[in-house]
């Protein structure tokens, strides 16, 4: 590629229009965004709603006949089910955001959610299902992320153009934070209710999403680039460019490695069945506040965003939710767990806030797909492989070991990444 074509791409008119009607820099005054953002509140409400059922189903199942160390290996066999698919789609599937259609990769993604939906239903109305058969449908899940992700991601800027891009991306992030506020809460009440309820929730959630997103009339058709390299090639000019930006790798494997050791979201049934003893409502609080620490946090970053210091900030974000991980683990007390993890979310939305712009920002359109795949492999299929560890962690530390372990793990990571990416450490402003 070179800096300046000597023939570039035209804006398409999706595009110039939406910018134009942004007026330069607010996403609100676009149509098609308002339409994208009530879809993405709404589908994340959905996967809230299900991922808590799915849990909290599993892991009364599995206490049946296991004690809580053997029983919570089931629980990470639910984040493997979903990281597998993930590990094995994402690269390719952002390939294809970047030569087909984007927007309807993301509604059929989210058709196939909805079918997913449907099965964990049908399951659950017939009594008690085989673990084998939720988490054959968890791999299905798990594969329609993957391509979702990319897709998604890519399709932003379409829709809203660069100038707006960065409010657009804080908008977005309270859009995410919105479901994983109430989807928590609400799934963990429904689940208390039933959980066949709980999946038909999360059925009618994802067809009202897939509703918005059809309703879009912005073209998700990629631009075209000169010269067509290969799908494989394509991949690998992905990964090359994420991995020369030493500040953009630093950024994705920091979160990686923190993810991997300090997520606590498989933690959650855990400490509300057998340690905090507050059943599913308990439940429900503890997985809401974590996502109200980080909506909170992106209504703030929405009005006041960070400007100066990135890395800073992000660094010291990233140390804050470690030690807010181990306080959770040494607490005996709901709502010291639960203040632990609304800091923790605000914390983690500082981090994953700057880390979005830095990538959106500094990526050309045709690229987009692929990077964003990189970014999901990395970051998003690291919460299922997180889920898959804390398990075994359960199994060898129990879990307030795991949970202390990890939020440790997340501090002395900090101090690495800071020497091994100077970079990141001095990145300063986020454009």
């Amino acid at each position: 590629m070179t800096d300046a074509p000597e023939a570039p791409e035209p804006i398409t008119p999706a595009v110039s229009e939406a910018a134009r009607s942004a007026h330069g820099t607010n996403p609100w005054a676009v149509r098609d965004f308002r339409l994208l953002w009530l879809g993405r509140v709404v589908a994340v409400l959905a996967i809230q709603i299900q991922s808590s059922a799915l849990l909290w189903q599993v892991y009364e199942i599995a206490r049946r006949d296991h004690p809580i160390a053997e029983a919570s290996l089931y629980l990470g066999l639910v984040g493997l089910a979903q990281f597998i698919p993930l590990l094995a789609l994402t690269l390719p599937a952002g390939e294809m955001a970047d030569r087909r259609d984007r927007k309807w990769t993301v509604a059929a993604s989210i058709a196939v959610e909805g079918l997913c939906a449907l099965a964990f239903l049908g399951m659950a109305i017939h009594g008690t299902p085989p673990l084998w058969g939720l988490l054959a449908v968890a791999v299905l899940f798990g594969a329609c992320r993957a391509f979702l992700a990319p897709a998604s991601q890519a399709f932003l800027p379409m829709v809203v153009g660069r100038a707006a891009l960065p409010r657009a991306i804080a908008a977005q992030s309270i859009a995410f934070q919105t479901g994983a506020v109430a989807g928590p809460a609400l799934g963990g009440v429904i689940v208390g209710l039933s959980i066949p309820l709980a999946y038909a929730t999360a059925l009618v959630l994802f067809l009202t999403a897939l509703s918005a997103f059809l309703l879009i009339r912005t073209s998700g058709r990629p631009p075209k680039v000169e010269a067509d390299i290969g799908r494989w090639a394509a991949v690998k000019e992905g990964l090359s460019y994420v991995w020369t930006n030493k500040i953009v790798a630093g950024a994705i494997s920091l979160d990686l490695i923190v993810v991997l050791f300090a997520g606590v979201a498989l933690l959650t049934p855990i400490f509300a069945r057998d340690i905090l003893h507050v059943g599913p409502q308990g439940f429900g609080l503890l997985r809401a506040a974590f996502g109200i620490g980080a909506f909170g946090m992106a209504l703030y970053l929405a009005r006041f965003p960070i400007v100066r210091r990135a890395g800073v900030w992000m660094l010291s974000a990233v140390a804050a939710f470690g030690i807010c991980t181990i306080i959770f683990g040494l607490s005996k007390i709901v709502w010291i767990s639960a203040l632990a993890l609304f800091i923790g979310g605000a914390a983690d939305m500082i981090s994953v806030n700057i880390r979005q712009s830095l990538i959106q920002l500094s990526t050309p359109d045709h690229m987009r797909g692929r990077v964003s795949s990189v970014s999901m492999l990395f970051i998003g299929a690291s919460n299922e492989l997180g889920e898959a560890y804390s398990g075994v962690a359960v199994r060898v530390l129990g879990p307030i070991g795991a949970a202390v372990f990890g939020g440790a793990g997340a501090l002395a990571a900090t101090g690495i990444w800071a020497r091994l990416f100077p970079g990141l450490r001095k990145a300063d402003r986020l454009s």
